[in-house]
């Protein structure tokens, strides 16, 4: 389990910290405004009402102790600016700020923001999963029930055939392709064996996904 701060909770940013929530890790959400405050509550741990271009707010509320960052403030340029570069101040490893423009993606990378996301390209839910579980290469939400995963394999999966492996059956997923280095598996059969390193394309229900993804993010 990890602990992160979304400042900014508009739709991109709620969308990030809801989904870090339900993944089960700590989440701590901080808007200044307090109708989106209450909105959110309850699917965060934490949900603040602060203004982060007032100095101090960012360490009153203890954020150096969080492994992660993400500013996710909207319209407000200045603010976006004055909460990265706080972060990075206080000390916070790995701080993701938003961007509105390249230019802006710009000043941010400049300050100090480890990565910048532009949600033209960026979905709030897909950069919730990447965040959590390194073993997760990409996210795309078929469906709120499905969901199709590149997944390095995890280490109780390496050296097995998928028919030892009984994934539908033990994960409730089923893998669509196998890249191995440059080669790449479509419709693998069942005696295929998993080695280490290789990625799996798999599609599955999206409550079976998150389980695959907390373990192997812890």
């Amino acid at each position: 389990m990890k602990q992160y701060v979304v400042i900014g909770c508009g739709r991109f940013g709620s969308s990030v910290a809801k989904t870090l929530y339900e993944l089960g890790n700590d989440v701590l959400a901080i808007d200044k405004n307090e109708e989106i405050v209450q909105e959110i509550s309850e699917y965060v741990t934490y949900a603040v009402q602060a203004d982060v271009m007032e100095e101090n707010v960012l360490k009153e509320l203890g954020v150096r102790n969080f492994d992660v960052v993400v500013v996710s403030i909207g319209s407000n340029l200045e603010a976006s600016i004055l909460a990265t570069l706080n972060a990075k101040e206080l000390g916070v490893k790995i701080v993701i700020a938003k961007a509105q423009s390249e230019l802006h993606g710009k000043v941010l990378s400049k300050i100090g923001a480890d990565k910048v996301i532009f949600p033209e390209r960026d979905m709030g839910v897909r950069v919730g999963h990447n965040l959590v579980s390194s073993n997760i290469l990409d996210f795309i939400e078929l469906s709120p029930d499905y969901s199709i995963v590149e997944i390095t394999a995890i280490p109780e999966w390496e050296n097995k055939t998928l028919k030892e492996l009984k994934l539908p059956t033990n994960y409730g997923i089923n893998v669509m392709a196998i890249k191995s280095g440059n080669y790449i598996n479509v419709s693998p059969y069942a005696d295929d064996k998993i080695l280490e390193g290789d990625i799996l394309v798999v599609i599955g229900n999206t409550e079976d996904i998150k389980k695959i993804e907390k373990s192997s993010g812890e």
